[in-house]
C-alpha cells in the first residue's frame, strides 16, 4: 500500500505574534514544522510525504523537510491541501493531511487513521469532550440546547482519506465551498467520515499561549531525559538458534519468531522506540511483513537507533535483564553487551545484560519459552 502524507505548512499564524510563521518557531531545538515532518519521515507506513509552504520560503525551503517533495501554500489551508493533491504521486492509495501547527502527533494515532481510511473511504482523529456541551444564539450568546457530549467531538490531524475520495472533497472545495478541514469537505462530497481515537498530547498551536505550552511540553527542560521501557517474550522450540543480543547461544532450543526471535534486541528496540515516543516494534516491524522474515534483529535495532536520532534524541544507556532456566548465559554476557553497545553506536560501559531464572515457575520457569525486560534512558540534543 502506497501512503503518501501531506503536511499544510502554508500559512502565517499570525494569532501566534511572532516575526516568522508559526511553523517556523521553536521548540526544544527544533522547528513546530520539523517535528511535524518527522513524525511522519520515520513512520514505518508512509510512503512520501508532500510538504505546502509559504511561496515566500519556496526558493530557500527551512531545514529538516527531509525527502519532502514540496508545494506553495495558498491562500486558506484547503487550497494548499488542493495544491499538494495536484501533485499526489500516481501510485498513492491512502493520503494524510496534517496540520504542520500540530507537531506532537504520535505514531499510534497515524497508524489508527490510515487503518481507518483503508476499512472505510474517510478517517479523522478526535477526542471525545469532557464538559457538558452547550449551543448559544445571538449576541448576548443565550444557551439554546444542551447538546448530548458522547456526539460530540474535537477533530485533530492527521485525517486520512482514500485517494479518490480525497480528490472528490478537493473538487467540493474549488467549487466554492469552504472548510476548516477536508474532513468537511469529504462530508459535503457524499462520503462518510469515521472517527478513530486521538491524543490529548496531539496539541495545535494557534496562539501565543498555545505555543508557550507546547515549549514547556517538549523544550529542552521539560524533555532533557525520557526513559522507555521493553518487553518480549518467546516460545522456545527445537530446531531454532538461540540468539540473544546478536550473539548465537549454543542450546538445545531456539526461540520462535518471525524474525530471528532474539529477545534481547527486541526489548531494547521496544525500549529506545517507546522512550522517543515512536511507537513500537511491531508498528515498526510487523510480522505479517515479509521483508522481516527471519531478519536479524541487530539490523532492526540498528534501524530503530536512526529513527530515534531523527528525533534528536541520543541513547544514554540501556539495562537489560534476560529471563531463562538454561543453558546459563554468564559467559556470554560481555559479548552481548558488545554487540549491543555497537548497534546502539553508544561505549560498551553504557550497556548492561544480566541473566535470571524464574525459579521454576510458569511457562519460562519450565523451560518452554524465554523472555527479557529492557529499560533505556535517553536525552535530547539541540
Amino acid at each position: 500500500m502506497h501512503v503518501t502524507a501531506i503536511i499544510a505548512a502554508g500559512g502565517s499564524g499570525r494569532r501566534v505574534g511572532a516575526a516568522v510563521p508559526k511553523q517556523l518557531l521553536t521548540i526544544g531545538g527544533r522547528t513546530v514544522l520539523e517535528r511535524s515532518v518527522a513524525a511522519f519521515l520515520t513512520h514505518p507506513a508512509v510512503t512520501d510525504l508532500i510538504v505546502a509552504l509559504p511561496p515566500s520560503l519556496m526558493e530557500a525551503p527551512p531545514p529538516g523537510l527531509g525527502d519532502a517533495r514540496l508545494v506553495a501554500g495558498g491562500a486558506r489551508r484547503q487550497d494548499s491541501v488542493a495544491n499538494a493533491v495536484d501533485v499526489l504521486p500516481d501510485a498513492t492509495d491512502v493520503v494524510l493531511v496534517h496540520d504542520a501547527a500540530r507537531p506532537f502527533v504520535a505514531a499510534e494515532v497515524i497508524t489508527r487513521t490510515i487503518d481507518a481510511a483503508v476499512a472505510h473511504g474517510a478517517a479523522i482523529a478526535a477526542l471525545p469532550v469532557s464538559d457538558t456541551v452547550k449551543r448559544v444564539q445571538g449576541p448576548q450568546r443565550v444557551i439554546v440546547e444542551t447538546v448530548p457530549r458522547d456526539l460530540v467531538f474535537l477533530a485533530q490531524t492527521p485525517q486520512a482519506f482514500r485517494r479518490q475520495v480525497l480528490k472528490d472533497a478537493v473538487a467540493v472545495g474549488r467549487s466554492g465551498i469552504e472548510a476548516t478541514d477536508e474532513a468537511m469537505l469529504a462530508e459535503r462530497a457524499g462520503y462518510k467520515v469515521h472517527v478513530v481515537a486521538g491524543d490529548p498530547a496531539n496539541v495545535k498551536i494557534t496562539s501565543a499561549e498555545d505555543m508557550a505550552a507546547a515549549q514547556r511540553l517538549g523544550g529542552p527542560a521539560a524533555g532533557v531525559s525520557r526513559v522507555g521501557m521493553g518487553y518480549d517474550l518467546h516460545r522456545l522450540v527445537a530446531g531454532r538458534p538461540l540468539i540473544l543480543g546478536g550473539v548465537t547461544i549454543p542450546a538445545e532450543r531456539g526461540a520462535l519468531g518471525h524474525s530471528d526471535a532474539d529477545v534481547v534486541c527486541h526489548s531494547v528496540t521496544d525500549a529506545i522506540l517507546g522512550a522517543a515516543r515512536l511507537g513500537d516494534i511491531g508498528l515498526h516491524f510487523p510480522d505479517t511483513d515479509p521483508r522481516w522474515k527471519g531478519a536479524s534483529s541487530i539490523m532492526l535495532l540498528q534501524h530503530a537507533v536512526e529513527l530515534v536520532r531523527q528525533q534528536h534524541l541520543e541513547i544514554e544507556n540501556v539495562d537489560v535483564v534476560v529471563v531463562l532456566e538454561k543453558p546459563k548465559l554468564g559467559t556470554h554476557r560481555m559479548e552481548m553487551e558488545a554487540r549491543l553497545a555497537d548497534a546502539l553506536s553508544i561505549d560498551v560501559t553504557r550497556v548492561s545484560v544480566k541473566a535470571k531464572t524464574n525459579e521454576g515457575m510458569d511457562a519460562v520457569g519450565r523451560g518452554e519459552a524465554i523472555a527479557a525486560h529492557a529499560v533505556a534512558l535517553l536525552s535530547s540534543v539541540s
